[in-house]
């Protein structure tokens, strides 16, 4: 058996020892950003539906085909999205995490609607107010929700974010999981190879894991 299966069931195993009692398990992103496609092709044959990719080129080439193949695979955008990539960006990726402007909330809005696409988003929350990161200040969620789906008429199906590094997001964690009730929607974006246990306590239903399932990256 391919080591990425191994090492996804062994993910799985823990996630499912963790949930067991709450009954709703999280998906697993495999995120497979600079792996190529011999790394890939194991966990799609394994049944594994759900990838990331964090740029729209390097998705585009690694996808394209594979989807056409694949029709019940499921793409997600979890990296910055430039806004000259988004009429890219909609007809490739099933999920955009990385929501994080009027300017892009308008032009996804503009280019879904040319090719009739209902992709589901995610608001990116800058959840440690850090200057060198994107995302919405949870102060100005509920106007920049409110403008997203009444105005962009966008299908806004819960937050995402990217915790400061070296030190426990636990407290970022209850925050997210705080602000989702606020605004009553259903899904968080957050955990990665080394916070996934840690998200899942916060109700976490898309968890981004790469390194942990795939190794080292070079």
């Amino acid at each position: 058996m391919h080591k990425s299966i191994v090492n996804l069931i062994e993910i799985q195993k823990e996630i499912y020892l963790k949930k067991k009692d709450s009954g709703k398990q999280p998906k697993i992103i495999a995120v497979t950003k600079t792996f190529s496609l011999e790394n890939i092709l194991p966990l799609i044959d394994h049944g594994h539906l759900d990838f990331g990719e964090n740029k729209v080129q390097e998705a585009i080439d690694k996808w394209t085909k594979i989807k056409a193949e694949n029709k019940n695979l499921n793409l997600h955008m979890i990296g910055k999205l430039q806004t000259n990539k988004v009429k890219f960006a909609v007809k490739i990726f099933d999920y955009i995490h990385s929501l994080d402007s009027i300017k892009l909330a308008r032009k996804i809005s503009e280019e879904q609607k040319k090719i009739q696409k209902n992709i589901k988003l995610f608001i990116q929350i800058n959840i440690g107010k850090e200057k060198q990161k994107s995302g919405i200040l949870i102060e100005d969620l509920k106007n920049f929700y409110m403008l997203c789906s009444k105005e962009f008429n966008l299908n806004i199906i819960g937050l995402m974010c990217l915790p400061p590094i070296n030190i426990n997001p636990s407290k970022n964690f209850e925050e997210m999981n705080i602000a989702l009730k606020d605004l009553g929607l259903n899904h968080l974006s957050m955990g990665m190879s080394a916070d996934y246990l840690e998200a899942i306590k916060y109700n976490s239903s898309f968890l981004r894991i790469g390194s942990k399932i795939f190794g080292k990256r070079n």
